[in-house]
């Protein structure tokens, strides 16, 4: 079922809004199959289920493509392409849904064909410019400044989904930005390797500009579900995660050969500090992660919002500097703590708002049946 916090126009009141996300509700359940059709406790549990992976998952794909780059990794391309190229075992969930499930879209097959094209074309454009970001900062320093998604998703949703901006929102993004502006200007933040303070600028400069194309995508995706797809099942959502990664994953390739660094892959894996068969395990745990924490946050864009899995995605970025700490033994700056300490409230504060959300629902809902 579609829950009733995806977006609706904003030139309605708050009531109008909210009987209108229940009358949506309704319509679309005739089109989704019996599977989707969930109860409110069925309904959380996948959410739970997907923020559980979604968390962990991407926690699990920053610190491996840290280490990658720590055992003697040092292909960009590579770690833009493990990114995605783990979309086939995709197809294992997609195969044992049920037929009535592969439902078709309402839109010609040139049109989503564009729709995977210029996503996937901004996926791997997204993945690039991680993987130097990961490459130039510190995981934890990484993770901080990833933090800053969910600024550029409140703006983009507003603009292209119709999200209203509260002002539990508008405090998130605040304390967000703060924890991303400190951590970026932090003078004792530790370069991977020595490297200098302009290379981290950069390192900081490009993981921002990620995280703003990785906001703008998941927009795209939830404007393409809802006005030109129209048709949110769950096989459409990993069909979507699929040809999407497809795509991307063809341009890591491109860009793999283009760029000649295919030709040092082997003395790569000769010289990658913990071996061989852990190099492989490296890179084919990456690719793992990354997939599941993938299609977790496309799930919850197709149960919730763009701007919930920007959230849950962005819950991920609190765990992760944690982490890295201990696995990695980062450097623990006074700027760190404080960014740590900023972004808490800052996810915190749209949780909150979103659980407002979910009780005004639930009034509209009980004042129309009265």
């Amino acid at each position: 079922m579609i829950h009733p916090s995806v977006n609706s126009p904003l030139n309605m009141d708050e009531e109008e809004l909210l009987l209108l996300k229940e009358e949506d509700e309704a319509s679309s359940e005739e089109v989704l199959p019996q599977i989707m059709k969930l109860k409110r406790s069925q309904w959380w549990i996948f959410v739970f289920i997907s923020i559980f992976f979604l968390i962990s998952a991407q926690a699990v794909a920053v610190l491996l493509g840290r280490f990658y780059y720590d055992q003697g990794g040092n292909s960009k391309w590579v770690s833009t392409l493990v990114q995605t190229v783990g979309f086939p075992i995709l197809y294992l969930p997609l195969c044992l849904l049920p037929a009535s499930s592969h439902t078709y879209s309402s839109c010609s097959f040139k049109t989503l064909v564009w729709i995977y094209l210029s996503l996937g074309l901004a996926i791997g454009l997204d993945n690039l410019l991680y993987s130097y970001g990961l490459l130039l900062l510190s995981a934890s320093a990484y993770s901080l400044i990833c933090a800053t998604q969910l600024i550029f998703n409140a703006i983009f949703s507003y603009l292209i989904n119709s999200e209203k901006i509260t002002f539990w929102t508008a405090m998130s993004v605040c304390f967000l930005t703060i924890s991303a502006l400190v951590i970026a200007l932090d003078d004792d933040s530790d370069s991977p390797s020595g490297r200098s303070k302009w290379i981290y600028v950069i390192g900081c400069l490009l993981t921002l500009l990620a995280s703003l194309i990785y906001s703008l995508q998941l927009s795209l995706m939830q404007f393409s579900f809802e006005k030109i797809i129209k048709k949110e099942t769950f096989a459409m959502v990993l069909e979507m995660q699929i040809y999407t990664s497809l795509v991307a994953s063809c341009v890591s390739v491109i860009g793999l050969f283009a760029s000649g660094e295919w030709k040092m892959l082997r003395m790569e894996m000769e010289e990658f500090h913990m071996g061989h068969v852990s190099y492989v395990l490296t890179l084919a745990g990456t690719a793992v992660s990354w997939q599941l924490g993938s299609v977790s946050a496309v799930a919850l864009i197709f149960l919730v919002s763009s701007l919930f899995s920007n959230l849950i995605g962005t819950l991920s970025l609190i765990v992760t500097p944690l982490a890295a700490l201990v696995v990695f033994d980062d450097k623990l700056t006074v700027a760190k703590i404080v960014a740590i300490l900023f972004a808490i409230p800052g996810v915190a504060f749209y949780m909150y708002k979103n659980y407002l959300d979910g009780l005004k629902v639930q009034r509209a809902r009980g004042s129309r049946a009265d």
